[in-house]
C-alpha cells in the first residue's frame, strides 16, 4: 500500500491535527452538498439523498474500521465501541459511549452539524431519519446481531443534555442443539 510520503516528515501531534483537519474538510463536503440540495430543492429532497447517501457509505466506513482493527464477524457491543470511537466525525464531535449488558448507549453531547446551522441562523438538520439508517447500518456491519434504536434526536428531542442518543442491542441468537 502506497502512502503520502510527506507525511513521513510529520510528528504525531501534526498526524492528529492532520486527521482533524480531514475530518472537517469531509464534514464541509457532506454540509455543502447537503445545504445545496436543501436550497434548491427543499429539505424533504435533500433528506431522500442524506439517506441514500448513508445507506452505503456507513457500511463502506464500519467495513474498512472493522478490517482495520481485525475484528471478528460477531465483534459485539466492545467491536461497536470500538469502531464507533473511530468513524471520522468521532475526531470533530464530543461523544460519550457506555456498554451496560447486553446494550451499548452512544451520546452525541456536541455536534458540529448542528452547531454550524445553528450559527448560521438555519434550522436544525432533522438528523433522525438519516441517524436510524446511518446507525443501525453501521452496527449490522459490525455485527448483524446489533438492532439499534433512536433514543433522542431531533426533531424529537427526549434528552436534551446531548445532541441526540442512541441505543444498541446485542441480540444473542438462539443455538439450536440438537
Amino acid at each position: 500500500m502506497s502512502h503520502n510520503k510527506a507525511l513521513d516528515n510529520l510528528t504525531r501531534e501534526q498526524l492528529v491535527e492532520l486527521l482533524e483537519i480531514y475530518a472537517k474538510n469531509w464534514l464541509a463536503a457532506d454540509g455543502i452538498w447537503f445545504q445545496s440540495v436543501e436550497k434548491r430543492w427543499g429539505m424533504e429532497e435533500a433528506m431522500y439523498h442524506d439517506v441514500e447517501i448513508w445507506k452505503k457509505f456507513t457500511v463502506v466506513e464500519a467495513l474498512k474500521l472493522k478490517k482495520f482493527l481485525h475484528l471478528p464477524e460477531h465483534a459485539g457491543l466492545e467491536g461497536l465501541s470500538k469502531a464507533l470511537s473511530l468513524r471520522f466525525y468521532a475526531n470533530i464531535n464530543d461523544d460519550e459511549i457506555r456498554i451496560e449488558g447486553n446494550t451499548l448507549f452512544y451520546r452525541m453531547v456536541d455536534c458540529r452539524v448542528q452547531t454550524a446551522r445553528k450559527r448560521k441562523g438555519m434550522e436544525f438538520h432533522p438528523c433522525k431519519t438519516v441517524g436510524i439508517v446511518e446507525y443501525g447500518e453501521f452496527a449490522r456491519a459490525i455485527d448483524d446481531r446489533i438492532t439499534c434504536e433512536c433514543v433522542s434526536c431531533f426533531p424529537d428531542i427526549t434528552d436534551e443534555t446531548c445532541c441526540c442518543s442512541w441505543k444498541f442491542t446485542l441480540e444473542e441468537q438462539d443455538v439450536k442443539t440438537k
